[in-house]
């Protein structure tokens, strides 16, 4: 937005200094004038019949004055101007930073020294607010780069199978069919997991009250028969606990925290536990699941989209998508909850949600 031209800062603050000094000398000179001239004499013998009188002072006292007022105007007007100028320093390196980041640096730093005060902190908040942003920016950036990858994937898959399909006509079509069928599924739960992810990145959830217990207990009976052919015990423990939140994203959340708990299990006789319960003001969900030791580095990137965890060990031929705990991680944000992902000692994953308890 364009405004017109105006005065700067500076010079308005010098004008302010230089004006307080101008009217500070002249109520000065009003004081003198008031309790000194007024008790001099107007008569030729003057004070006790001494000269000078009153007539002779004033000569003598207004030009001195006159001096004395242009001197503290030119004072005022030279030292506010340096005043204001140091005043007004960290100011403009936090106008600098913030040009830059217009400009899409986002990595300048203001990085300003110092004692704590009002520019200090300001500084500060900006500092914080450029690094959450750039972060922000990074993230957005190797997100769309990793999802154009995963979706030109079995986009590239298709064009070679039906590539092979025209070249050599004689080639079993039930064959092609099935595995056109299955890179077919695999970008359509790409992009569903996608759109999911942008709506429960946006925050703005229809809340109502969830019970939590009954979520799990979805949860499992849609992924048993799963876990039963790869010989995982699913169990469900705990409490009724609600929440307020979508029921829909909730689900979904169980759902994917119990499909990656089965997914990333031992290849036989694994166990996968979910527990719900309460925990002061808090509505808890806990999976607990079996499987190899998870390395203590890995445990900050699987919430991180496409992370697929590749030291961990899947019991299934699928490797997904690399969003279910990016998803999981996006919902409990939108519902101001807590994820905490934990290594248990003797191998396998601990995945702690808490939620906000009702009302």
């Amino acid at each position: 937005m364009r405004r017109r031209p105006g005065l700067s800062v500076r010079l308005k603050l010098t004008l302010s200094y230089a004006g307080f000094l101008a009217v500070a000398g002249a109520l000065l000179l009003a004081v003198v004038w008031g309790f000194l001239l007024r008790y001099v004499p107007d008569t030729s013998q003057g004070l006790l019949g001494i000269a000078p009188n009153r007539y002779l002072l004033v000569r003598m006292f207004a030009p001195a004055a006159a001096a004395a007022m242009a001197c503290l105007l030119a004072f005022g007007l030279v030292g506010g101007w340096i005043l204001a100028g140091r005043m007004l320093a960290p100011l403009t390196r936090i106008t600098t930073a913030a040009q830059a980041a217009g400009k899409g640096s986002l990595s300048h730093r203001i990085a300003m020294e110092g004692r704590q005060d009002e520019f200090r902190e300001l500084a500060d908040v900006f500092d914080a607010m450029l690094e959450k942003l750039e972060s922000h920016v990074a993230e957005e950036q190797r997100f769309a780069a990793n999802a154009s990858h995963e979706l030109r994937t079995p986009l590239a898959i298709s064009q070679t199978l039906l590539d092979i399909a025209r070249r050599d006509p004689t080639r079993d079509r039930d064959t092609l069919l099935r595995r056109l069928q299955a890179v077919n599924k695999r970008a359509i739960d790409l992009t569903e997991a996608l759109l999911l992810l942008s709506r429960s990145d946006r925050g703005h959830v229809t809340r109502e009250s969830v019970d939590l217990s009954l979520l799990a207990e979805e949860a499992a009976e849609t992924l048993l028969p799963a876990a039963e052919q790869r010989g995982i015990t699913l169990e469900v423990i705990g409490t009724a606990v609600r929440t307020s939140g979508s029921a829909d994203l909730l689900l979904q959340m169980v759902t994917n925290l119990v499909q990656n708990a089965v997914a990333h299990n031992l290849p036989a006789g694994g166990t996968v536990t979910v527990r719900t319960g309460a925990r002061w003001d808090a509505s808890v969900l806990w999976v607990e699941n079996t499987g190899r030791p998870v390395p203590p580095g890995l445990l900050p990137t699987l919430t991180e989209p496409f992370q697929r965890g590749t030291e961990r060990v899947r019991t299934d031929e699928h490797a997904g998508v690399g969003l279910g705990l990016a998803i999981v991680a996006s919902i409990v944000r939108a519902h101001d909850g807590a994820l905490d992902l934990a290594a248990r000692p003797g191998g396998g994953l601990r995945v702690t949600v808490r939620l906000p308890g009702p009302p």
